[in-house]
């Protein structure tokens, strides 16, 4: 079956199946996971964005309303991720929310200054991360706009 690209509403960039896995759960709980594709390195996630390789066919006008963002990933790490991004005028607009297990200064500050809309740190206890995640997708999902 193939993966419908189009009308994605949540790109989730996770190398952890676990980590992902708990993301997906907390938001198909809340009734916020309809249109998700889980992306498991930065390289894909790129691909993605900027319809490139085996997401050719997808338009970059059709953007998703959040991405949520690890740092630490495998070929691309996030905050090259994150770079590339906001350095394109056709995607700079799109929230991305950094979701990651680093609590270092370092990428806080470096996630804002490439333009992060927030960073958070994944808690380590299950019901607390259930409900951040939840919280998170219902403001960014429901409540944020963004401009066209």
């Amino acid at each position: 079956m193939e993966l419908q690209v189009n009308n994605i509403e949540i790109v989730l960039v996770e190398d952890s199946p676990d980590d992902a896995g708990l993301v997906i759960r907390a938001l198909k709980k809340s009734n916020l996971v309809n249109h998700l594709i889980h992306l498991s390195d930065g390289a894909q996630a790129l691909d993605f964005i900027f319809c490139r390789n085996e997401y050719s066919h997808r338009k970059i006008d059709d953007k998703p309303k959040l991405i949520l963002l690890d740092l630490k990933m495998p070929k691309v790490d996030g905050l090259q991720v994150l770079k590339a991004i906001r350095e394109d005028e056709r995607t700079e607009n799109i929230p991305i929310v950094i979701m990651t297990s680093s609590n270092e200064e370092r990428d806080i500050v470096d996630s804002y200054r490439l333009g992060a809309n927030s960073y958070i740190v994944k808690p380590v206890d299950f019901d607390n991360f259930s409900k951040a995640v939840a919280e998170l997708g219902f403001y960014w999902l429901l409540l944020n706009k963004v401009p066209r």
